[in-house]
């Protein structure tokens, strides 16, 4: 696949020693210390040779100047993984946990050229009439609920019971969801990047955006779902369930990551340490610290050479995958003497070029709005582990706390306002006891809406 002519041989311990010049980026070792892989894979140059699981080979660019090229070169690195030419050759097991997020789909992310443009002009127009403030208040109304659900105790997990469900249940809003549906979308996202049973997941997602698909067809509301429908270019309804999957995936997934590890540097780094005047300010620090040096979707942008290339001394083949490394690009040691000066978009957390994610304005909103109202809720909120003792989700794509386990003062649980019956008018209260009680994760969203509403 290629060749790197100054290759160095890799330190002691490194598991390229082990299997081979090919790094493995998956297990617990490489989610355990990703940036000690990145150091030795730039030993081979501004790419590197990588298996991104088993069977799955690819080439990670790790070079912050060599990754902005690729990205913004679509002529010659596309996205279009029916390109992906081991996979079309049956090499690639198709029970590989990382298909799912490289197979074709007919959406903006795997496309390229004037089809691309089109899905791609659906997903911006309609992300566009995305009204903030009504995103802040159901932004509001959400960490509301959830808070809700643990303020009484004195202890919570914030991963899986803040950051992971936040996201899913604000885009269920976005996405104009009925409960039913909703509870079924929240499931299938979270088995699909969970990895549990993640063929059942992808199984009830799909037939739940179906589902949704065709209830926008009947009845059109204030929606993306809606919007995306009624977009100009003709959105079949395939096209529509592939496009809300991508949008899902990329308002949740990296949403969920930097709240997680935003409030990880919030709650155990003495630099944040600051009064309540500048609280606003120090979330924003530590997001921007978050995107810049633990990117939340680590690796990815998949690329094929659409001819055999060069890059940066290596020989690439013509549609074997050329994978971004976010997190090495942004952590590149010949940035290190500039970045101070580099604006704070700088960064490639969010991609580069015509993939750039459409998603990142929302979902920086979200993330921002999450951690203020969590630490002004709970304003003696503090790690319940050593900072030493936090693992991570193995995966070749993410870079993902398993756990953050927190305590705090108990406090009353927060009870909404009142809200009009959409059928008579009258208002009524529920507080989190009487609505929530017993709400398993498959039940997120309907036990939020009967929290919310009459």
């Amino acid at each position: 696949m290629q060749s790197h002519s100054e290759f160095q041989t890799p330190p002691p311990g490194c598991p390229a020693h082990a299997g081979g010049e090919r790094v493995p980026l998956h297990g617990p070792e490489f989610a355990a210390a990703p940036e000690a892989f990145y150091e030795t894979l730039r030993q081979y140059g501004p790419s590197a040779p990588v298996e991104l699981a088993p069977g799955v080979e690819a080439e990670l660019v790790t070079d912050y100047a060599t990754a902005l090229h690729v990205l913004q070169n679509p002529d010659t690195f596309a996205r279009d993984s029916r390109r992906w030419r081991a996979l079309n050759e049956g090499r690639v097991p198709l029970d590989s946990p990382v298909l799912p997020m490289m197979m074709h789909r007919p959406n903006c992310l795997f496309s390229d050229g004037a089809e691309h443009l089109r899905l791609r002009q659906s997903v911006t127009a309609s992300l566009a009439r995305v009204d903030t403030h009504r995103l802040s208040r159901h932004v509001d109304r959400v960490a509301a609920y959830l808070i809700s659900q643990f303020s009484s105790r004195g202890r919570v997990e914030l991963v899986a019971d803040y950051a992971q469900l936040l996201p899913l249940l604000v885009f269920n809003d976005l996405f104009g969801c009925p409960a039913e549906i909703g509870d079924r979308l929240v499931f299938g996202i979270s088995g699909i990047f969970d990895g549990v049973d993640a063929e059942k997941a992808n199984e009830v997602l799909t037939e739940a955006l179906l589902e949704l698909v065709a209830l926008k067809r009947r009845s059109p509301g204030e929606d993306i779902t809606s919007w995306l429908m009624a977009h100009p270019s003709g959105l079949s309804d395939e096209e529509m369930v592939h496009q809300l999957v991508t949008l899902i995936a990329a308002g949740t997934e990296p949403t969920q990551n930097i709240i997680a590890s935003a409030l990880r540097l919030l709650l155990t780094d003495e630099k944040y340490a600051g009064d309540e005047h500048t609280a606003g300010l120090l979330v924003d620090d530590a997001i921007n610290d978050v995107l810049w040096n633990s990117a939340p979707i680590a690796n990815y942008g998949v690329h094929y050479p659409v001819r055999d290339v060069e890059l940066g001394g290596a020989k690439l083949s013509a549609g074997d995958p050329v994978v971004i490394s976010f997190a090495a690009a942004n952590t590149d040691p010949t940035l290190s003497t500039g970045r101070q000066i580099f604006s704070k978009r700088a960064h490639l957390a969010w991609g580069a070029g015509p993939h750039a994610c459409p998603a990142k304005d929302p979902a920086l909103l979200v993330a921002v709005l999450a951690i203020e109202k969590l630490l002004n809720t709970l304003p003696d909120i503090d790690l319940a582990l050593p900072v030493e003792s936090l693992t991570w989700r193995p995966g070749p794509f993410h870079r993902a706390l398993d756990v953050l386990p927190a305590r705090f003062t108990p406090v009353r649980p927060e009870r909404p306002a009142s809200i009009s019956s959409a059928t008579g008018g009258q208002t009524a209260e529920k507080t989190p006891a009487q609505a929530g009680n017993g709400a398993q994760r498959g039940k997120w969203w309907s036990s939020f809406l009967s929290w919310w509403k009459v």
